[in-house]
């Protein structure tokens, strides 16, 4: 399925300043609004997903899903600063008629959340039953849920937290100095910085699995000296990102990451977040390096109604994506 594309000529201003005279949004929508109007599900997307969510999510978005078209109006909108069609570095500038590349602004998580309300507004939708996301969804779930709390019944959240920690900023660090070490990484071309995503993608996906699940998937068995598994296997998830997104968009989005904090000039987390007052599911995966179920358990002690739960995965951070069946039956119950 092709996505749609909302394009607003109204000048959007980001939180730090900048101005973007254009804004366009690409996203997806399947299923149909019906009479009551009270049947939507917003998805909202990590890092280097795009909108496609029935695409990247199967196991929870599809016919005879948890989340099931016949059924829900599913929306999911590409995030800004992202190389899917929504507005960032591979966007044309109105102002020089080129490409922004290393030129566009830096974004934010509020940014994101700004440019999910034009697209509701666009699309006429008033009420959102459950807004839903994992990891950097998440931090757009908990921004909305702050910005407009009268337009949404429920949220759940995975995989996610309140605010950025230092582990992962440290992590996404490391990942922009490997984009930063490629010389191209600045230049006029799509293909800007190739080599350092490359290897930015091998630092992340340490942070997406785990010691036990490389040593069960990856380890060698005969000990061949020079040819191991686990490094063909980091080449290989590289070279796949590689051909699929951009690292001028990686960068600003590991930037946009960073920023994510909901106390910013609301008050402490504690308190900020027992301003949700929705009914919320947390969930969170025992093997979680990159965001820790203690996150998540944060999350249920200070929302003021949530419901907690911790599914026993190998598969780390990345279980969120994988781990649909266990995930279904929990959701289920909630939606």
């Amino acid at each position: 399925m092709k996505p749609k594309t909302f394009i607003s000529n109204a000048p959007f201003l980001t939180e730090s300043g900048a101005v973007l005279s254009r804004l366009e949004i690409s996203y997806h929508t399947y299923g149909h609004l019906n009479a009551a109007a009270d049947n939507v599900i917003w998805v909202c997307h990590a890092l280097t997903a795009n909108s496609d969510a029935a695409d990247w999510w199967t196991g929870i978005i599809g016919d005879d899903r948890v989340i099931d078209p016949k059924k829900h109006f599913i929306v999911c909108a590409n995030i800004l600063a992202s190389c899917y069609g929504s507005s960032g570095p591979l966007s044309i500038n109105p102002e020089s008629g080129t490409p922004y590349y290393a030129l566009f602004p830096f974004i934010t998580i509020r940014d994101m959340v700004k440019a999910h309300i034009l697209l509701r507004k666009h699309l006429g939708v008033e009420y959102i039953h459950l807004c839903m996301g994992g990891s950097m969804g998440g931090y757009q779930v908990l921004e909305w849920a702050l910005t407009e709390p009268e337009v949404f019944s429920k949220f759940f959240l995975i995989a996610t937290g309140a605010s950025e920690s230092a582990w992962g900023i440290a992590i996404h660090t490391a990942q922009r100095l490997a984009i930063e070490a490629d010389s191209t990484w600045q230049d006029n071309s799509p293909d800007a910085g190739a080599r350092g995503l490359k290897a930015a993608r091998a630092i992340g996906m340490l942070t997406y699995r785990n010691y036990k699940a490389f040593v069960e998937t990856q380890q060698d068995k005969d000990h061949v000296l020079g040819t191991y598994r686990a490094e063909s296997y980091i080449h290989y998830q590289g070279e796949k990102l590689v051909k699929r997104f951009n690292a001028q968009s990686y960068h600003l989005l590991t930037r946009a990451m960073d920023s994510h904090h909901i106390g910013r000039n609301r008050g402490s987390l504690e308190s900020t977040l027992s301003s949700i007052r929705q009914p919320t599911l947390v969930v969170g995966i025992s093997s979680d390096q990159l965001c820790p179920v203690a996150e998540q358990q944060f999350l249920a002690r200070h929302l003021h109604k949530a419901t907690f739960h911790e599914i026993d995965s190998p598969y780390g951070h990345d279980g969120f994506l994988i781990e649909w069946e266990k995930l279904s039956v929990v959701l289920k119950a909630f939606v």
